[in-house]
C-alpha cells in the first residue's frame, strides 16, 4: 500500500480527464445541464403529438442523460481516489442531485406512451425495424409510415429506441391507472422498510462481541472479519467465531424473522398490485426470464448434489476430523500461497490467460494498460475492493487495489471482463441499447476468470501453484453456483409458503433452511443447531429473487470458456459479438448469439460436470 496517492506512478492511475479535462469543465457541464432541464416542460406538453415530437423528446432526453450520467461517474470516481476529500464529496452530492432532479422531471415519459394506443406503440417499433433494413425508403411499409407522419430521422431515432418500446409494450398490463400506480410508488418508502430495517440491524445495531484469536488474545468479531476467522487453520478459532456470529443473530430471531416476512409479504403484494400471479413471476419479468428456467436449476442442482457430497467427503478427509462442520468449509485445503505478483507480473499472465480471445481483444487490453484506464494501488482513503465503471462515449474504467496475491491476478482479469463488455458494447450498440442486464453482466467477467484457470492448469508446474489454482476453482463451483442454487430454493420455498397463507416464523424459517443446508450439504457434513440462523443474515434475501443468476451466469461461462478452449469453430466470434450486443435484445436471446441456450439447462449440466472433473484433478493431486 502506497503511504499516499501523490506517490503513485501516474501509469498506475487512472485518467479521469478522459471524461473531464478538469473540474471547472465538470461545473461548466452541470450548469449546461441545469439550463436543459428548462426544456422539459416544452418536451412533456409535445411529447406525442407526432412521430417527429417524439423522436425529438428521446434524443433531448437522452442528451440531458449522458450529461448527468458522466457527472455522477466523474464525480464518484474522484471521489473514490480518496474518500476523505471534501471537494469531490460536494461534488458527488451534487451530481446525485441533478440526476435525481432529472429523473423526478421525466417521470411523465413512460406513463405519458403507455397510454398510446398498442397500434400507435406497435407502429412506432416497425418504424425501428424498418430503419434498419437496407434501403428503406424503397418499401411499401415506408410510404405507410410517411402519410403517418414519419420522416426519415424518426425513423433512425426509432431504430436506437425500438427495443426500449418493445419492453414498454410488453410492460402494459401490468401497468395500473395514474392513481393507482401514484399511490403504490408513495407505499415505496413504506414497502422498503423491511430491507432497511434489516440493514441497519445488520450493519450498525448487531455486535457480535470479541472472541479468543489463535495467540490467546480477545479480538473483536464484525462481519468484515468473520470470514478472516473462519479461513484459520486453527480450528477452536473457527468455531468460536462461528457459535458466536449465530448466537447473536438467534439473540434477535425473533425481529428478524419478523423483517424477512414482511418483506415477503411486501413481494407479493407488489406482484398481486401489479398483476403477476406470484412474486417470482414479478422478479423474473424483467429478463423475460421463464419460471421453469429457475424450477430447472434447482432441479439440476438437485441431480448432481453427489458431486457436492464427494466434495464435502474430501474437505472431511483432508482436514483429518471425525465430523465436519460448516465452520471448516472456508479453511483452505492447500498450505497458505507465498508467491507474490506484481501489477506487471499479473497483467502480463492475464494477458497470456485470455489469448484465446485473439489479437483485437489483446489490444484492447494492452490500451486499457497503456492509456491508463486502471487505478492500480491502494492509497488511504481510496475506495477499497474492484469494480469496472464508466460512461458512454468514454473507454470504461477499472479500479483495483492490487495486493499481489493470486485472487489479485483473478481480480484484474475479472474487471477487465466488464471493461471489455461495456467496450464492446459501447462500440457496436446506440447509447439506448449499450446498457447489459445484470443477468449477462457476470458472464464476460467469469469467461476471463475460467480461461486464465484453464491457462494456468496448462502451464504451472509447481504442484503447489496448481493446488490453489484447483482449490480457488473448486470454491466458485461451491459458492457462486450450488450454495447460491441452494438460497434461491429458499427464497422459492418461503414465498410459496407465505402465498399458500402459512405463516413465516423463525421456527418455521430456521426448519426449512436447515434442511436445505443438509440437503445441499449431504451426509458428511454435521448437522448443528446454528447453521439453521443463517438465513437470517444474507443481505440478498431482501432483493428477492436475484441470486439465481450467480449460479446461472457463471454456467454459462464455463460452457463459452470451454467452447473457445476447445475450438470450436465459431466460438470467439459468437462471444465478441455477445459481448457487442449490449442491451439490444432480452439476456436468454443476447446468450444464444455465443451458443449459450440456457433454456433447456444443458449449461447447468455442464457446469457441473466440470465441477466434478475439477474436483477429480484437485483430489489426484492432492492426494497423489
Amino acid at each position: 500500500m502506497a503511504d499516499n496517492r501523490l506517490n503513485v506512478d501516474e501509469k498506475h492511475k487512472w485518467k479521469l480527464e478522459d471524461i473531464y479535462a478538469s473540474d471547472e469543465d465538470f461545473e461548466a457541464e452541470l450548469m449546461q445541464l441545469e439550463e436543459m432541464l428548462k426544456d422539459i416542460p416544452g418536451i412533456r406538453e409535445t411529447l406525442t403529438d407526432s412521430p417527429e415530437t417524439l423522436a425529438k423528446a428521446f434524443r433531448q432526453t437522452e442528451a440531458m442523460e449522458h450529461i448527468a450520467a458522466r457527472l455522477f461517474v466523474y464525480a464518484r470516481m474522484r471521489r473514490d481516489e480518496d474518500n476523505t476529500v471534501a471537494k469531490y464529496q460536494a461534488m458527488t452530492q451534487q451530481a446525485i442531485d441533478i440526476n435525481v432532479k432529472l429523473a423526478s422531471a421525466l417521470a411523465f415519459m413512460n406513463p405519458a406512451l403507455l397510454k398510446l394506443k398498442k397500434k400507435t406503440l406497435k407502429e412506432y417499433i416497425d418504424a425501428g425495424h424498418l430503419a434498419a433494413q437496407d434501403h428503406p425508403e424503397e418499401t411499401k411499409e415506408w410510404k405507410k409510415l410517411k402519410k403517418h407522419g414519419f420522416t426519415k430521422h424518426s425513423l433512425e431515432v426509432f431504430k436506437d429506441f425500438d427495443f426500449n418500446l418493445e419492453e414498454l409494450l410488453r410492460s402494459k398490463p401490468h401497468v395500473l391507472s395514474t392513481k393507482e400506480e401514484r399511490l403504490l410508488a408513495m407505499a415505496g418508502e413504506i414497502t422498503g422498510a423491511p430491507k432497511d430495517i434489516f440493514t441497519m440491524l445488520n450493519n450498525a445495531d448487531l455486535n457480535f462481541g470479541t472472541i479468543q484469536n489463535e495467540y490467546g488474545q480477545e479480538a473483536k468479531l464484525t462481519q468484515g472479519n468473520y470470514i478472516l476467522f473462519m479461513q484459520s487453520i486453527h480450528r477452536e478459532v473457527r468455531q468460536r467465531a462461528y457459535d458466536k456470529l449465530y448466537d447473536t443473530y438467534k439473540e434477535f430471531i425473533n425481529t428478524i424473522s419478523t423483517t424477512y416476512a414482511a418483506s415477503v409479504r411486501k413481494d407479493s403484494f407488489i406482484a398481486r398490485a401489479t398483476k403477476f400471479p406470484h412474486a417470482i413471476e414479478r422478479a423474473l419479468f424483467s429478463d423475460n426470464v421463464p419460471v421453469r428456467l429457475y424450477d430447472n436449476l434447482i432441479s439440476i442442482i438437485h441431480e448432481n448434489l453427489d458431486i457436492m457430497y464427494r466434495y464435502v467427503a474430501l474437505r472431511k478427509q483432508v482436514l483429518g476430523v471425525d465430523q465436519l462442520h460448516m465452520y471448516d468449509v472456508y479453511v483452505p485445503l492447500v498450505p497458505g500461497q507465498t508467491r507474490h505478483y506484481s501489477y506487471d507480473e499479473a497483467v502480463k499472465l492475464v494477458k497470456e490467460g485470455l489469448g484465446p480471445l485473439g489479437d483485437e481483444y489483446q489490444k484492447l487490453l494492452n490500451q486499457a494498460v497503456s492509456d491508463r484506464w486502471i487505478d492500480v494501488e491502494e492509497t488511504p482513503g481510496k475506495t477499497s475492493g474492484a469494480y469496472s465503471w464508466g460512461v458512454y462515449g468514454v473507454h470504461p474504467y477499472v479500479l483495483l487495489n492490487h495486493r499481489g496475491d493470486l485472487d489479485s491476478v483473478f481480480t484484474i482479469a475479472h474487471e477487465l471482463g466488464h471493461a471489455m463488455h461495456t467496450y464492446f458494447s459501447n462500440l457496436y450498440q446506440p447509447e439506448a441499447k449499450a446498457d447489459y442486464a445484470i443477468f449477462v453482466a457476470e458472464v464476460a467477467s467469469t469467461v476471463n476468470e475460467i480461461l486464465l484457470t484453464k491457462h494456468l492448469l496448462s502451464t504451472v508446474t509447481d504442484r503447489d501453484e496448481r493446488l490453489h489454482v484447483l482449490n480457488h476453482y473448486l470454491d466458485q463451483f461451491r459458492t457462486t453456483v450450488v450454495r447460491q442454487t441452494m438460497f434461491a430454493e429458499f427464497e422459492q420455498m418461503t414465498h410459496a409458503d407465505s402465498e399458500n397463507g402459512l405463516p413465516l416464523t423463525y421456527e418455521t424459517l430456521s426448519e426449512m433452511y436447515g434442511d436445505l443446508n443438509a440437503l445441499y450439504y449431504g451426509p458428511e457434513m454435521a448437522r448443528d443447531d446454528r447453521i439453521i440462523y443463517e438465513w437470517a443474515r444474507i443481505p440478498h434475501f431482501y432483493t428477492a429473487f436475484y441470486v439465481y443468476k450467480y449460479a446461472t451466469g457463471f454456467s454459462c461461462a464455463v460452457q463459452i470458456a470451454n467452447d473457445i478452449c476447445s475450438g470450436r469453430k465459431g466460438a470467439v466470434e459468437d462471444y465478441l459479438k455477445f459481448l457487442s450486443s449490449g442491451g439490444s435484445n432480452y439476456p436468454l436471446e443476447l446468450l444464444k448469439i455465443a451458443g449459450v441456450h440456457l433454456a433447456d439447462g444443458e449449461p447447468i449440466r455442464a457446469c457441473m460436470k466440470e465441477f466434478s472433473e475439477t474436483l477429480t484433478s484437485f483430489k489426484d493431486l492432492l492426494l497423489g
